[in-house]
This record gives structure tokens, sequence and C-alpha cells, in this order.
């Protein structure tokens, strides 16, 4: 994948650029004004950022870019509105409510994202 035009993927500056867009996604939507994810422009950057991370890792483990992109897209768009009512419904159900239930969600994502991640980041 070095020579490809995602190759960029692979340099350090990428992973931090990456981590710190990851960071902001995360605080910003513990604010309380953040509308909902599901939202047209909102869902829109989160099924371009699917699509991108599929077609990557698809693209590492040498499939097809393309079925990689519509498969992380379509997850963006199902994981959205999934966390969404699940949010929703913890607060209004349980003892946790808002920003804390976000910030299980996002434990949760970023123990899933780095158990998918092990067999694909140099040195794993």
């Amino acid at each position: 994948m070095a020579a490809s035009p995602l190759g960029w993927f692979q340099s350090g500056k990428a992973a931090n650029l990456l981590k710190v867009m990851a960071g902001g996604e995360m605080l910003g939507d513990k604010l309380p004004n953040m509308p909902d994810r599901t939202i047209a422009p909102i869902l829109g950057g989160r099924i371009l950022s699917g699509a991108l991370v599929g077609g990557v890792m698809f693209k590492l483990g040498r499939n097809s870019l393309w079925q990689g992109a519509l498969l992380g897209a379509a997850a963006a768009v199902a994981s959205s509105y999934g966390a969404l009512y699940l949010r929703k419904a913890a607060s209004r159900n349980t003892p946790v409510k808002e920003p804390w239930t976000g910030v299980v969600e996002d434990a949760i994502t970023l123990a899933s994202g780095t158990a998918l991640l092990k067999g694909h980041t140099p040195g794993h």
C-alpha cells in the first residue's frame, strides 16, 4: 500500500492527525448543544470517514478498496443510528446520564477499534 495514493496513512503524521481528529470528535460529541449524529452534515462526515477507513483496511488486507469503502460507509450509518438510540435509551432507563453514556460509548469504541487493529498495525 505504500506506493498507492493511500500510502500516506502509514505515516506517523497521519496517525497523529487521525488521533487528534478522533479526540476532537469525542470531546465535541459531549457538548450539550451538539446536534444528533444522524443529521445530514454530521452523518455525511461519518459516512466519508467510515468509507475511508474501510477502504484502507481492505486495501491493507489486499482486498477490494471499493468493497471496504462500501462496508465502512454502511458500518458508519449503522453505528451512528445504533449508538445514538442506545445512548438515549441508557439515559432514559438507567441512572447513567449524558455525558457519561457518551464516555461509556467512547470506551467501547476505543476498545473494539484497538482489538480490530491489532493484526493490522506494525509490530503486531
